[in-house]
Formats: structure tokens, sequence, C-alpha cells
């Protein structure tokens, strides 16, 4: 496995790991997965997980090759400037080795702590635009969707600029990151979703401007592989039921997802009842939106979603174990990638 986003090279091997375990343990499932051969580690960003930025830092301690990143913080809960100087100290960090995943952010976490969710499109677009200019010295004044006056850093990150993936899931994300960005965190895991994903991308990619070279489309997929299918299925009831709680009608229809099953999972989730919540999950839930089952099982799903996408970001729950899931997951990968060679 290999970072080289040109055509014809291996595809890129991600994975998620939630804060939600202590920092050490984290930093510890990074240097696994280095050991397994994923090219990046993207830590999510919740307010009620660990920090993202001091986890990442915990990371880049426990490794030496593996891109590390957000995946991904939004612009609402910290201002854009201040995400810029945090992403440029990971890169410090780790010698070079950071990469900064953006996105609008959940609307419903956002609601939770009074922040109001306004023009998500263009605060993402503005603040990778303040923090490339940020990390390339320079001092920045912006009034738009936020304001700065006369900021600057003061370090330098030693890869100069930081690879911006946006974390998208609708349209207009969608065709903004490839215009705008380096790469795309496609928030799907069905291929139904990434084919359709695909065809948004192209309509951004027409517009690119040569000189933001090249753009890597990478599939951000709940992942849950075990042994036992039905132990990686109901280990997938969780992130699964949190997505469908999310997830805009198009994409419900997509997949013949009943909308009072949906509802009910929406409805559970609202009001807190988590445990009812992932009881209202389905099978037909678990199929559209997670890649579950045995490792072979894994390998067949990944192939299928690989002919959509530059790579495969190995996303929560990961399955029951999590050790073992990173090894699983590697394997899976390895598989798919060598069935799509033949």
């Amino acid at each position: 496995m290999n970072n080289d986003t040109q055509p014809g090279s291996e595809p890129t091997v991600g994975i998620e790991l939630t804060p939600e375990h202590p920092t050490e343990r984290i930093a510890d499932l990074a240097a696994l997965a280095e050991d397994e051969g994923f090219d990046v580690a993207f830590t999510s960003s919740h307010y009620f997980n660990r920090d993202p930025f001091v986890t990442l830092s915990r990371m880049a301690e426990a490794t030496d090759t593996i891109r590390l990143g957000p995946g991904v913080v939004n612009p609402y809960e910290s201002h854009p400037v201040k995400l810029a100087g945090q992403a440029a100290t990971v890169d410090e960090e780790s010698n070079g080795r950071a990469v900064f995943g953006i996105g609008a952010g959940d609307r419903s976490s956002l609601a939770n702590l009074g922040i109001e969710h306004e023009r998500p499109l263009r605060r993402v677009l503005e603040t990778f635009g303040v923090a490339r200019d940020l990390w390339a010295g320079d001092t920045v004044s912006h009034d738009g969707t936020f304001a700065a006056s006369d900021a600057s850093l003061n370090l330098e990150p030693p890869s100069g600029q930081l690879p911006v993936y946006v974390g998208a899931q609708g349209p207009h994300m969608l065709r903004m990151s490839a215009k705008h960005a380096d790469g795309v965190l496609v928030n799907a895991a069905h291929p139904k979703d990434l084919e359709w994903a695909a065809g948004q991308l192209e309509h951004g990619l027409e517009e690119r401007p040569d000189e933001h070279g090249p753009f890597e489309a990478l599939a951000f997929a709940s992942v849950s592989v075990a042994d036992d299918e039905d132990d990686a299925r109901e280990a997938a009831r969780p992130p699964v039921a949190f997505i469908v709680g999310g997830a805009a009608d198009p994409v419900l229809d997509r997949h013949d997802i009943d909308r009072e099953a949906a509802e009910a999972v929406s409805d559970a989730l609202s009001q807190g009842n988590l445990t009812e919540a992932f009881g209202h999950v389905t099978p037909e839930m678990i199929d559209a939106f997670c890649i579950a089952g045995t490792t072979e099982q894994v390998a067949e799903q990944f192939e299928a979603v690989l002919e959509f996408v530059d790579g495969i970001v190995v996303g929560s729950p990961l399955g029951p174990d999590l050790e073992d899931a990173v090894e699983k997951a590697s394997a899976a990968m390895e598989q798919a990638i060598a069935a799509d060679e033949r």
C-alpha cells in the first residue's frame, strides 16, 4: 500500500480511530495500523469524546510513517484560524505527516451546543482557504462567514501545505471538494451511494483549476469485521443508527429503507434513548450503511466499493474487537486489491 494517487497506483487505505477510548490506546491502535500497512489514520472529532488534537499528538509519538489528521473537525466549535494552528502543530509533531480533514459538522451535535449550522459549504471553503494562506506564512484578514484581522501563525508546518480532505455527503459539498480541495472523504459505504457521489465529483472536477493538482476520493465507510458475521453485524448497530438518524430522504429511498423504521431510529436518538435506537436498526439498514461481516465478506464489499473511489477509510465501529479488527480490515483490503489487479 502506498500514498501515490496517480493513475495505476494502489488504493489509499485509511482508518478512523474514534477517541472514545483513552489516548494511549488510540496511539497503540495507530501504531498497529501503521504496522498493518495503513496509509493514513484519521481521528474523529465530537465534543463528547477526547480531544482529537491531543489524541493526534499521542498518535504522532507512537508512529513513524502513517499520515495523521482529524477526520473531521468542523469550523463552528473552534475558530477556523485556531484549527489551522492546531493542524500545523500536528504537522510539526509528526514531522510533516499531517492532513487536514474538515467538514460542516453534525447538525444535531452542534444544536446540543447552541451553535447555528449556517452556510456550511461556504464556511468549510473559507476555512481551508484561510488555512492554506496561514500555512504559507501569510498574515490574513478575512470577512465572510467568519472574521479574522491580521491573523498569522507563529510556526511553519514542515510539509509546507497540509493536504485538505473535505468530509462530504451532499451534492454541493461533493462538487466543491472536487473543485477546490486535495481530496474528499465521502460519507458512504455502499456502491450505490458511492456511484452517485462519483457523478457529483465529476461535475466539480470539470471546473477544477490545473494548479490544484491531483484529487483523491476516499470512501469514509462504516466497517465492522470479525470472525463471526453475526458478531460483526451486531457491532454495527450503533454507528448505523446514527447514520440512519441523519440520512436524507433520497438516501433512504435509494436503499428502500422503510421510512417508519428510520423515523423510529431517529426519534429514539433525539430523545437520548440509545439502546432503543440501536434496537430499531434493521438488517436492511446495516446492509445499506455498513460494510459488515467476515474478512472474506468485507473483502468482497471493499472490491465493489473500489470501483468508484481511489481508496477506503475503514471507519467506526471497526469491529467488536478493535485490535483484531485492524488486522482483519488490513487483510480484507489486501484481498480486495489483489482481486482488483487480477
